[in-house]
């Protein structure tokens, strides 16, 4: 194995041929992991070669890295902004134009979508498709400049294509979508085969973002049921659950969340199916609701009523998701007062007294706090004596934070609950020991209660 010959070629760019042997190298490697992960005995030979093949492949990798170094120590010149791609800052070799108008050198922005990234990496646009378009005039601008500046650029075919989906990718892709029209028998087939795929592959959830249809054709087997109890559970399971799987990076998003019958499905699944459609259910809104567009969307199509009801149930394989879900959504002002509208207080309440997932729904109920409905309905569901005995009982900083908050916004709101909290603080001292041991916010809250108590005594003895 010629190791050094390649690097040492003269006739093209060494960086360039390395890098093709590097790849050659790989998918040799490919080969024999796929061979020894297929094959019933472990071949002592193969792996004997995969590792040779590691070696040539780390020293390679070295040598480019240094010959890299080497052509850029070399040269003086300042590369023009408008020449460098905005995801390497490097030179463009072989530049192209994404759906948005920008351009990026081909294997970054390949890399960027491989990833799962639905997104225009400059401008933060979600792309309404991944195809890459040569960009002719800014790759003679720069063949121009090399030109006159004594720089050899590489010819763009000597890139691989690896780093995005393959044709047989594609043709796939397009395969099990059109058996999602098919018979009920192929259609659970290309619903498991593509939970499968977009788990373990971020190219097959890039090609999602390549065709309007493409989320559409997914939920057709479910979308146009008359009944929950018409769908396939296990399939519908495979079809939230690859939901779930395009939803998990940011930059798919928008895109997931904004096709109209997304977050209906969505609504369905938290209400029906095995536990775990419910389950991954929540967690696709979890993840959906990272951007602040989608809490609102999620807000508006009632989704919060389903997830509130999930959580009164108590699964516990639900319960995380769930939860994780309704705080995201609950971060935006209006989704307080609707979580509030649909029974989320006397739910979180409940669970918190039995001690159910405590630290998370502390924070959610601490959130609801400015909420006056909210406030009301806490005390009538006797929320204060809860808080302090959970305050007694932990010894999670945080958790006593989120109870003196609530009971902050308690005292100045409803003073029926002045007389409980002075016998509180008087037999157990917990609202004093805060205002000694608390977080910086604590401390302040504690203090707050305390001041207002005693002000409310000094005036009754005064009057």
């Amino acid at each position: 194995m010629a190791k050094s010959g390649v690097l040492e070629d003269g006739d093209g760019d060494p960086v360039v041929a390395a890098a093709a042997k590097v790849m050659e190298l790989k998918r040799e490697l490919q080969k024999i992991v796929k061979a020894i992960d297929e094959g019933d005995d472990v071949n002592l030979d193969a792996l004997d070669k995969a590792h040779r093949l590691l070696c040539a492949l780390k020293e390679l990798k070295i040598k480019k890295r240094s010959l890299s170094s080497k052509i850029h120590d070399s040269s003086s010149l300042t590369v023009p902004d408008e020449f460098r791609c905005p995801l390497s800052e490097e030179l463009m070799r072989d530049p192209v134009i994404v759906a948005t108008g920008q351009t990026y050198d081909r294997p970054f922005i390949q890399k960027w979508l491989k990833d799962g990234n639905r997104t225009c990496p400059r401008t933060q646009q979600v792309l309404s498709h991944t195809i890459l378009t040569p960009n002719h005039l800014i790759r003679e601008m720069i063949s121009q400049w090399c030109k006159n500046n004594g720089i050899q650029l590489p010819d763009p075919t000597q890139y691989s294509e690896d780093d995005g989906p393959t044709e047989a990718d594609r043709d796939r892709f397009i395969s099990l979508l059109s058996k999602m029209s098919s018979s009920l028998s192929d259609q659970k087939e290309s619903a498991r085969d593509l939970r499968l795929l977009t788990k373990r592959m971020p190219s097959f959830r890039a090609l999602f973002g390549e065709s309007v249809d493409a989320i559409p054709q997914l939920l057709s087997p479910i979308s146009k049921s008359k009944s929950p109890s018409d769908i396939d559970p296990d399939m519908q399971e495979d079809i939230i659950t690859t939901l779930l799987n395009l939803s998990i990076h940011d930059n798919n998003k928008k895109l997931v969340a904004e096709t109209p019958m997304v977050i209906p499905l969505l609504m369905d699944a938290l209400r029906s199916g095995t536990i775990e459609t419910r389950s991954n259910a929540a967690a696709a809104l979890f993840t959906l609701s990272a951007l602040d567009s989608n809490k609102a969307l999620i807000g508006k199509s009632g989704a919060l009523k389903p997830l509130i009801d999930l959580l009164d149930e108590g699964h516990n394989i639900a319960m995380k998701d769930v939860a994780s879900a309704i705080f995201n959504l609950c971060i935006l002002h209006e989704n307080k007062a609707r979580a509030v509208r649909d029974g989320a207080v006397k739910v979180i309440l409940k669970k918190i007294t039995n001690r159910v997932l405590v630290d998370e729904l502390l924070a959610i109920l601490a959130m609801l706090s400015n909420n006056q409905k909210a406030v009301e309905e806490m005390v009538e569901f006797e929320a204060v004596p809860c808080l302090f005995s959970i305050m007694r009982g932990t010894a999670c900083a945080r958790n006593k934070e989120n109870c003196i908050a609530i009971l902050y916004t308690i005292c100045f709101s409803d003073r029926t609950k002045w007389k409980e909290m002075r016998e509180e603080d008087r037999t157990y001292g917990t609202i004093s020991q805060l205002v000694q041991n608390g977080t910086s916010r604590a401390k302040r809250k504690a203090s707050g209660i305390l001041e207002r108590l005693n002000r409310a005594v000094n005036l009754t003895h005064t009057a």
